[in-house]
């Protein structure tokens, strides 16, 4: 596989400050900046857009996303992620992140091209609702239509190293239509592997670390959230996952 070296890019998904500098420390070309990462990724506050844009130089793209759950949003949903995209243009995003499907499980076209529309001139990535469509070659060609500039899929597979068949198929079948990002628990481990199966050149991961509270009181028997959930734990990116995984990106390209 021959690819120009500095050709591959690598995005990398973050939910706070801390995060994004260390993304762009480690060598990322962008962040995909979220809420609530344990629910896959929801809208971030537009005071979170305004401080990551102010602390860092590389592309900065938005999760339009109002909830957790489906990607079947109501005419009251779909407002608010209008007024999500045109916050994140106010903010100095580079680009949104969405995706929307219907009940029968195929890309709700008419939809997601007025939002599209609506985002420019910035740039869009249909995201992993791509990889729960009902079938993803026709999902694929009807994402083409809505002008989504690329998407974001781990193959239909719970990673990308099982999905690789498939984007490398979604790869071929693109033919420099839109781009195909590769994602799915992707680190510098396994990353040459996804990258030689599928030819891809764009690539996302989230490289999340726990790091301990520095709450010294701790109440046990209380939880903010779902029952079970660890309240002392806090998650964020390293600078040297990063710089390992553009490492290991990189040496594909020699």
């Amino acid at each position: 596989m021959n690819r120009e070296a500095g050709m591959i890019e690598l995005e990398i998904c973050i939910d706070s400050v801390e995060a994004a500098v260390a993304a762009e420390m480690g060598g990322a070309q962008r962040v995909e900046l979220c809420s609530a990462l344990i629910e896959g990724g929801l809208t971030p506050s537009m005071g979170m857009i305004r401080v990551v844009r102010s602390r860092i130089g590389i592309g900065l793209f938005v999760m339009i996303r109002p909830r957790g759950g489906d990607f079947i949003y109501s005419d009251e949903e779909l407002g608010a992620m209008r007024e999500d995209i045109a916050q994140a243009k106010l903010s100095g995003a580079d680009g949104v992140v969405f995706g929307l499907l219907k009940p029968s499980g195929e890309v709700d076209v008419e939809r997601t091209r007025e939002l599209v529309e609506l985002a420019r001139p910035l740039k869009v990535t249909f995201h992993r609702a791509f990889d729960m469509a009902l079938d993803m070659e026709t999902a694929l060609e009807d994402i083409v239509r809505t002008g989504a500039d690329r998407v974001l899929t781990s193959g239909g597979e719970s990673t990308g190293v099982l999905g690789s068949g498939m984007i490398a198929r979604m790869v071929e079948r693109s033919a420099g239509r839109i781009g195909i990002m590769t994602c799915g628990e992707l680190c510098a481990d396994n990353v040459q592997q996804a990258a030689r199966a599928t030819g891809a050149t764009q690539f996302h991961a989230a490289l999340r670390t726990a790091v301990p509270s520095p709450a010294i009181y701790r109440k046990a028997d209380l939880s903010m959230g779902e029952p079970g959930m660890d309240e002392f734990t806090r998650y964020t990116v390293l600078v040297e996952d990063v710089r390992a995984l553009r490492e290991a990106i990189d040496a594909v390209t020699q």
